[in-house]
């Protein structure tokens, strides 16, 4: 697409913004609400509008060129995503379980499931790349020096002569090959062409004819009557095309999308660069000015002052805004610094905010909504509004029919770079007024015998103050080591892993399509959960920092179900850190107590250091079991105490997250497990869908295998599998040798059905159990109350109305 039709779109998204924006004031002024179903109605529609609002300038920020437009683009997104992430907290609260639906809602916006399905943004990496290319070349240089990788041999440069002699040296071989193949062809048809005795040569000619037609017309004719029926297929839509121009579309649009990215690097260095110098040229031009401008209306205001109230006034502090609260220089400051001077007070006061949120958990313990169900107020509300009105201010009339290219605006860059290096010489001309004013006040009280007692009890106010607000510092066991010194021995030890790039997509399933139980998700909406939770935290810092906090999470479900696959797609979608805790990976690594103090400190500070990152641990409940088989040699009850010390010093602003996986979380301390674990995600086993849709995916990978294979089938065969299995299954059967023959020998179902059955499936009895230990975790028990509560609520109103019926009888 050009750059009018991203400017078009971008436009009509902010329209679609505002209202939206104006609904969700109105919201969240509200009284509350003690119509649960009504509650939930209006927050799930916020929540899907700001979804497709995110999707929309997702893509505006990714392929839009013009960089001071997608400096205001990407402040609206966060705020939209951290609205999502908001909301998504009120959701849970609402419904008491982590997956939200309305049919009712989507039905009426008119969308699909797909729809509504969060996209990560692209930035989250690919503004990175950089940084990741670099560290993992200091990975595989690690590797290396260990002995775990193989150094590549540079191959040496040849000389056209040599390439050429190589060339014919091959050329002859092969020919040769040919020309033996050919001569044991000639002989073997001159053995078979010998004609034998008592036989006529006429009569054996026209029977092999003969039977050479009936051959070639039966190949002919199936082969004829299978493209019919192949054609009748995708004519009624029950497999896709066969040939299609899509690979070729799809190449060209990703060469046009790597041509704006080049172009999006061009014009953004430009920018800087201009940003660089405008800078530099009003501070040389034009600073000695502003600075004398500021110092005379300062001392204008104190004689003003003294004049009217015959004494000195108080000067205040930088906190409070120094001479900028006192008086405002009309005609000096630039739109875009009036404009931005109340939301940054706004988004302090949003900050606080959160992090009193964040203290009291982000899991309202409400049980009922006697008090009525009101919104939590919103931490991003404030930044979308003022990203609106710079917007409408500064782009929405614009007339840019003379910058076709989309470069950057100069003078829009000399009024930013004017009002920044304002504050900044204000800041340098107020530490000199204040100094001017306390030797007038000085001079002062010396004519009136006075000796300054204010200033000092003051400056001892400031003092105490001062001493209250000094936190404790945690000590750094390493004070004198580098990043890339620590990176390195927790690499070198294991800890921190280099895992495979696994896309959040290769967790195969669609969202559900109807309304479901919230403890029986589709894989579609454990993705939407993981994004909402892990992924847009992790990758946005504003996202992390004001929307509720969600240290760690616990991500259960049988083997094979996909837990791990989501951790590395973590990873991979953030292109994050990972470091790994199980309790078989740390064995007999930094052994005793000391050493177990060092690996919680490296792993706390180098995860900050290196951020974002994933602190993994597998077989979650063990460190938590009451008793440890006697086989189990990994120790890990050695994690006991610290994992809820190292969750808990996890602060809103790390972008740092703690992810445990268990096959059997009931066998924990469930107490225990609780005090680690903020969030409980259980993966249930796939239904028909999810399955038939994962062997159509797989079975697509292999070239060979016909597009009429029955996926159905086998997706009926294998309910009760984990996709897990399924792919083991595939990589089992269809290895190398199988696929060279699969043009021959097309695959069967009994070839895979004999591969699956020498695995485990889901057993009614696992299956249940997960559910019982679900319902013991906080948000089950709550659930479970909520529901208890409802029914005796429903059977005293039976009760009531029967009552009443008996009553009207007897008086009739």
């Amino acid at each position: 697409m050009s750059n009018y039709t991203y400017n078009k779109l971008w436009h009509e998204t902010q329209k679609h913004l505002e209202s939206v924006a104006v609904s969700d004031f109105e919201n969240q002024a509200l009284e509350p609400q003690f119509d649960k179903s009504a509650a939930q109605t209006a927050i799930f529609e916020l929540y899907v509008k700001y979804i497709c609002i995110a999707n929309k300038l997702e893509e505006i920020y990714d392929q839009m060129v013009q960089p001071q437009k997608r400096l205001l683009v990407r402040k609206v997104l966060d705020a939209c995503l951290g609205r999502v992430v908001e909301l998504k907290a009120d959701l849970v609260n609402i419904d008491i379980m982590e997956f939200s639906y309305n049919d009712e809602v989507i039905e009426r916006l008119g969308l699909t499931p797909l729809d509504i399905e969060i996209r990560v943004p692209r930035y989250f990496r690919r503004e990175r790349e950089k940084e990741l290319a670099q560290r993992r070349e200091t990975m595989d240089e690690i590797l290396k020096k260990l002995g775990c990788l193989d150094e590549e041999e540079e191959e040496e440069m040849m000389t056209e002569l040599e390439a050429i002699r190589v060339i014919q040296m091959h050329e002859r071989a092969r020919q040769g090959r040919l020309r033996a193949q050919f001569m044991k062809e000639i002989r073997l048809l001159k053995e078979k062409g010998k004609p034998e005795s008592g036989k006529d040569k006429t009569d054996s000619g026209l029977i092999a004819a003969m039977k050479i037609q009936k051959v070639w017309r039966g190949f002919a004719t199936r082969k004829k009557t299978r493209r019919r029926k192949v054609e009748e297929m995708v004519l009624i839509g029950m497999i896709p095309p066969l040939t299609s121009t899509r690979p070729e579309c799809l190449e060209k649009s990703e060469n046009l999308t790597q041509l704006r990215y080049s172009i999006q690097a061009e014009f953004q260095e430009e920018f800087q660069k201009a940003l660089q110098g405008t800078k530099e040229e009003i501070n040389t031009k034009q600073g000695s000015v502003i600075s004398e401008d500021i110092a005379d209306e300062i001392r204008n205001w104190f004689k003003e002052y003294k004049g009217r109230t015959g004494k000195l006034p108080d000067f205040p502090s930088e906190e409070h805004g120094g001479s900028r609260h006192l008086l405002s220089r009309q005609g000096t400051e630039s739109e875009m610094s009036r404009s931005s001077a109340p939301s940054s007070k706004e988004s302090k006061k949003a900050k606080d905010k959160s992090k009193s949120a964040v203290k009291s958990g982000d899991i309202n313990v409400e049980d009922t909504f006697e008090n009525g169900y009101k919104a939590s107020q919103s931490s991003f509300l404030p930044e979308l509004k003022t990203g609106i009105e710079e917007f409408n201010d500064t782009w929405r009339d614009k007339d840019e029919t003379q910058n076709a290219k989309q470069s950057h605006y100069e003078d829009m860059i000399f009024n930013e770079k004017y009002a920044e290096v304002e504050d900044e010489l204000r800041k340098v001309v107020d530490d000199m007024m204040r100094q001017e004013l306390e030797l007038l006040q000085a001079a002062l009280d010396r004519d009136r015998a006075q000796k300054g007692k204010k200033v000092k009890k003051s400056n001892k106010k400031a003092r105490r103050s001062g001493k209250k607000g000094k936190k404790k510092k945690e000590k750094d066991l390493t004070p004198d080591r580098t990043t890339e010194s620590l990176f390195e021995e927790l690499f070198m030890n294991g800890i921190i892993k280099k895992y495979p790039e696994t896309p959040l997509k290769s967790f195969l399933g669609d969202k559900s399509y109807i309304a479901r139980s919230g403890i029986n998700p589709t894989p579609g909406d454990i993705r939407q959960v993981i994004i909402e939770h892990c992924i847009l935290p992790l990758g946005s810092e504003v996202v992390r920092n004001f929307a509720p906090c969600v240290r760690s999470i616990l991500l259960t479900g049988s083997k094979g179900a996909g837990k791990r696959t989501l951790v590395n797609a973590i990873c991979t979608e953030v292109g994050g850190t990972l470091f790994d805790l199980t309790p078989a990976n740390i064995v007999g690594k930094y052994p005793g107590k000391s050493g177990l103090i060092m690996l919680m400190h490296l792993v706390s500070k180098v995860s900050r250091l290196l951020q974002p990152s994933v602190i993994y641990m597998g077989d979650a409940e063990k460190p938590f079991m009451k008793k440890i088989p006697k086989t189990d040699r990994t120790d890990p009850k050695r994690l006991k105490k610290d994992l809820p010390k190292l969750v808990k010093n996890i602060g809103p602003e790390d972008r740092v997250i703690f992810i445990g996986t268990s096959c059997a979380p009931w066998e924990a301390d469930q107490k225990l497990l609780q005090q680690a674990y903020n969030r409980f995600i259980y993966i249930p086993r796939p239904d028909y869908g999810t399955l038939s849709y994962a062997w159509r995916t797989l079975l697509s990978q292999y070239s060979g295998v016909q597009s009429t294979f029955d996926s159905g089938a086998m997706a009926k065969i294998s309910d009760g599998y984990t996709i897990g299995s399924v792919v083991r299954c595939l990589k089992e059967v269809i290895t190398c040798k199988r696929m060279l023959q699969l043009r021959l020998q097309p695959l069967t179902h009994v070839e895979l059905i004999n591969s699956l059955s020498t695995k485990d499936p889901v057993y009614r009895e696992e299956e249940e159990a997960f559910l019982t230990w679900w319902g013991k975790t906080p948000l089950g028990r709550r659930r479970q109350r909520v529901l208890e509560l409802e029914m005796e609520a429903r059977i005293e109103k039976e009760n009531a109305s029967d009552k009443a019926k008996k009553g009207a009888k007897k008086k009739k």
